[in-house]
């Protein structure tokens, strides 16, 4: 887990974006 930039908020806005996209995808293939 290591990462160039240190993390200042926990996760970025974008970040925050991938994942909800990775999970709603994940979301819709299990139903």
């Amino acid at each position: 887990m290591q990462r160039r930039k240190p993390l200042r908020r926990g996760f970025t806005l974008i970040e925050l974006l991938v994942v909800i996209a990775i999970i709603a995808i994940l979301i819709a293939l299990l139903l």
